[in-house]
């Protein structure tokens, strides 16, 4: 008997963490899915939804990508196999993703921030983004174009 296949959207599920500030205090121009090395009672933990992006980050060190401060609460039932809740985390790129990511971080301003984590056919997934810090007035342009485009939006239905 074959095996029942869901298509490849139904596979992958809600998003369980998510940085919210990620879109708001960098200008990201590329966005990129990697998988994350995490022990058992971490996965339990990200499976309930018990972990926190907000201040996290990435670096590229020795040809690998390592993501810092990513807070996962120790499981509950996990007794002397929790790790460290803020420990570092190794992230599986591939070789020529990780050269790609190390230039264009060697430029100037630009960093590596972690802005979901998801699971994608059972294995959490970090999507990470390479963006530019925005200035306080980058951040104020963006909340006056996002106003404007829900003010046109309003607009197109209260005409229909």
């Amino acid at each position: 008997m074959a095996a029942i296949t869901k298509p490849k959207d139904e596979r992958k599920r809600d998003i369980t963490l998510l940085h919210r500030k990620a879109r708001h205090e960098y200008a990201l121009e590329e966005t990129y899915v990697a998988g994350i090395a995490l022990t058992g009672t971490e996965i339990k933990s990200v499976r309930l939804g018990l972990g926190n992006l907000q201040d996290s980050f990435c670096r590229v060190q020795n040809g690998e990508v390592f993501v810092y401060n990513f807070y996962i609460a120790p499981y509950e039932q996990g007794n002397r196999y929790n790790v460290e809740p803020r420990r570092i985390r190794k992230l599986l790129l591939h070789k020529w993703q990780i050269t790609k990511i190390t230039t264009r971080v060697n430029e100037r301003g630009l960093t590596i921030v972690p802005t979901k984590l998801f699971f994608d056919n059972g294995f959490a997934k970090l999507e990470i983004g390479i963006g530019r810090g925005k200035k306080l007035w980058d951040k104020r342009d963006s909340i006056a174009d996002r106003d404007r485009e829900r003010e046109a939006r309003r607009e197109v239905f209260t005409r229909e």
